[in-house]
C-alpha cells in the first residue's frame, strides 16, 4: 500500500528557517492506517533541507534552538551567505537569463531572488529527504529525535512543500 501527504510551510525570509515537522508526520503515518514500512519526508525545492536532530529546548532570541545555532555557525563558516554577485560562480548569466526570460518570472522574478548559490549547497550538503521505519503504526524515531523541515534561501518569504511518501502494509 502506498499513502502520500503533504504539508505547506511558510518561510520567513531574511534568515534561515526551520520547521519542527515531527507531529504533522506522525498525523499523516497514522491518517495511511500502514503499520509496517517506511515513510519518507522529502524536499522538491532545491534550497531546503530534511534533517533528524535531537530536540534542543533551548532556544535563542530568534527562536532558533541551540542546536540550530550551531548549525547555522558551521555552515555559515563552510558556506557563507551569497550577499553579492561573483561571491560564487552560480548564478552565472545564462542561469539568470533563463530564470528571467523563460521562466517569466515563475521562478525568480528578479536577478538578486538567484543570488541564494548558499542555500543551494547547504542543501547539497545536507541532503533533501530523511526514511523513517514505521512499526506497529508508529514512526520510530527514539526518545528525543525529531523531524525538521530546513529552507535555507533568506531571499524572500514564501510557501514551500514537504512530501510525505508512506509505503508498507
Amino acid at each position: 500500500m502506498v499513502y502520500s501527504g503533504k504539508l505547506t510551510l511558510s518561510s520567513h525570509g531574511g534568515r534561515v528557517t526551520y520547521h519542527e515537522i515531527t507531529q504533522q508526520v506522525r498525523d499523516i503515518v497514522g491518517k495511511s492506517n500502514i503499520k509496517d514500512g517506511i515513510c519518507v519526508v522529502a524536499s522538491p525545492h532545491t534550497t531546503c533541507s530534511v534533517i533528524f536532530e535531537e530536540f534542543s529546548y533551548d532556544q535563542n532570541s530568534y527562536g532558533y534552538e541551540y542546536l540550530q545555532v550551531d548549525l547555522n555557525i558551521l555552515l555559515e563558516k563552510l558556506i557563507p551567505r551569497c550577499t553579492t554577485e561573483g561571491q560564487y560562480y552560480h548564478p552565472g548569466p545564462k542561469h539568470i537569463k533563463v530564470g528571467l526570460e523563460d521562466f517569466k518570472g515563475k521562478i525568480s522574478p528578479e536577478a538578486y531572488t538567484m543570488l541564494n548559490t548558499d542555500a543551494h549547497l547547504k542543501s547539497t550538503l545536507l541532503g533533501t529527504s530523511e526514511t523513517f521505519i514505521i512499526e506497529n503504526g508508529d514512526l520510530q524515531l527514539g526518545l528525543v529525535g525529531y523531524i525538521y523541515f530546513i529552507d535555507w534561501d533568506q531571499i524572500r518569504p514564501r510557501d514551500r512543500t514537504c512530501h510525505i511518501k508512506i509505503i508498507g502494509e
